[in-house]
């Protein structure tokens, strides 16, 4: 939910904008890897012009009452040395860091190396604190020469680099019909998959249950040596809970309220869908009934609460692969040749 105001731009207009108290950095770029600077300059200014990527109208976006960023990234790096502004601003945050060992296989082609990724990991582990870096391995692809073991072996890998570091794992299985831009890129960009093989190339129930089946022993084993760590699939239809693994919620108010319990404010807007009143003193002045902050926008399946994503397509040099986000190479070249490609 997201109330509206005016705000004064740089050039001196007034506009209307809308405010959400949850920002999404994002699902649709990586901003933390390669817009750092450009989101900490808008934080300054006060507000962000965000484009719908299906008709192209602009939306101001305001920080006013943001109280929450959630960040998406694979490489959060460049972004570490902002975070104390967002601490001196009041402003909460925690990272869906997607870190994958598709090395081998150049799924991604344009990320930092493992080594790097995993130290970059465990710093920002260190800085913030391991409750607020989730640890994505996202999305699971099986090919010719990726077999489920295979992606449980990476999994356990990795892993075992990164125990103590993160409270959960994160997975889903690659999505592959739904997008014809990933069916394009993943012929295209690489070997492991051809026109004839690529329509069927989504995991069978079969090939998803053993990998479930794999990874329960393999959390099992890593919390019988100390690690308390959970496993959760994100916006998946089947259900894995016999093997303990439950459906993820990546903009997550249940969390935001254990790692942030300090603002009231929040646990406020968390419960009843609004922030309180200047004067919302007393318990009989909150709302009679509790909101659903429930995504409409997302998918059926998604579990995320309602947030304002502040990203773009076409704007991630990752390029990797099975990306819904990028329609092709080309396109992601020719929005960096414009100074402002999140504009």
């Amino acid at each position: 939910m997201s109330n509206k105001l005016q705000i004064t731009t740089l050039t001196g207009e007034t506009l209307e904008a809308h405010a959400p108290v949850i920002i999404s950095a994002s699902r649709s770029t990586d901003i933390p890897a390669f817009h750092a600077q450009w989101f900490i300059d808008r934080l300054r200014a006060g507000y962000v012009v965000w484009y719908n990527p299906f008709n192209r109208k602009p939306m101001n976006v305001s920080f006013q009452n943001t109280r929450v960023v959630v960040f998406w990234t694979k490489n959060p790096k460049p972004l570490i040395p902002f975070l104390k502004e967002l601490d001196d601003r009041g402003i909460h945050y925690y990272f869906q860091f997607t870190l994958n060992d598709y090395e081998r296989e150049r799924f991604e082609p344009n990320v930092p190396s493992l080594d790097e990724r995993v130290e970059t990991f465990k710093t920002l582990s260190e800085l913030i604190g391991k409750e607020k870096v989730i640890w994505r391995f996202d999305p699971l692809i099986v090919a010719p020469q990726v077999a489920p073991r295979d992606l449980l072996k990476k999994i356990g890998t990795v892993g075992n680099r990164l125990k103590g570091y993160t409270d959960k794992l994160v997975f889903s299985f690659i999505d592959i019909k739904t997008y014809r831009k990933v069916q394009y890129n993943l012929v295209k960009e690489t070997s492991s998959f051809s026109k004839e093989n690529i329509v069927n190339a989504e995991l069978t129930e079969t090939q998803m249950t053993e990998i479930a089946e794999g990874l329960a022993k393999i959390r099992d084993r890593w919390n019988s040596e100390g690690w308390n760590i959970s496993l959760a699939t994100c916006a998946e239809q089947i259900d894995l809970s016999k093997y303990g693994i439950e459906h993820n919620r990546c903009i997550d108010g249940e969390l935001m309220k254990r790692i942030f319990p300090d603002d009231n404010d929040l646990a406020y807007y968390l419960s009843y869908g609004k922030l309180p009143g200047k004067n919302a003193l007393f318990a009989n002045e909150l709302p009679s009934k509790q909101t659903n902050l429930k995504d409409k926008g997302q998918r059926k399946i998604c579990g995320c609460m309602i947030s304002k994503d502040i990203g773009m397509y076409n704007t991630c040099p990752h390029l990797c692969v099975y990306c819904y986000a990028n329609t092709s190479k080309e396109r992601v070249q020719k929005s960096f040749l414009t100074e402002n490609p999140l504009h």
